[in-house]
């Protein structure tokens, strides 16, 4: 049984990692879906609207547990996800990273970065597909 901590900010970042996950869940894994809205109190309803989209998109065609959580409390969304992956125990964090190119790829955005130095759990990163 893996334990899967997964963050999504958009619908963009969600169908990647969707395919991700149908190519890599078995029979007793277990899905914890985060969404975190750095706004806080400050988000608004088109904001909240587009993570509750993205985190659906993650229960699509996943045939094993999928819990969904969206955090409008003013984290940064690291210490979302990292306090995710503690609270549940995490096998794996999986996470979408966009492509760069030659000079940006030693680069990960600020989130992803965080993540990467800040847990000592093994991370995924699933590239987005930026011709989009």
């Amino acid at each position: 049984m893996t334990t899967f901590v997964v963050a999504t900010k958009s619908v963009e970042t969600s169908e990647p990692i969707n395919e991700y996950l149908r190519g890599r869940l078995t029979d007793g894994d277990e899905v914890y879906v985060v969404n975190s809205q750095e706004g806080g109190d400050d988000s608004d309803a088109d904001e909240i609207r587009s993570g509750t989209d993205a985190l659906d998109v993650l229960t699509e065609g996943i045939d094993v547990p999928v819990e969904t959580h969206q955090f409008v409390r003013g984290n940064s969304p690291a210490e979302d996800i990292l306090a995710a992956a503690d609270e549940y125990d995490a096998d794996e964090i999986c996470i979408a990273v966009r492509k760069r190119n030659p000079t940006g790829k030693i680069v990960f955005g600020s989130v992803a970065q965080d993540v990467l130095l800040s847990t000592d759990r093994p991370v995924v990163a699933v590239p987005l597909d930026t011709e989009r």
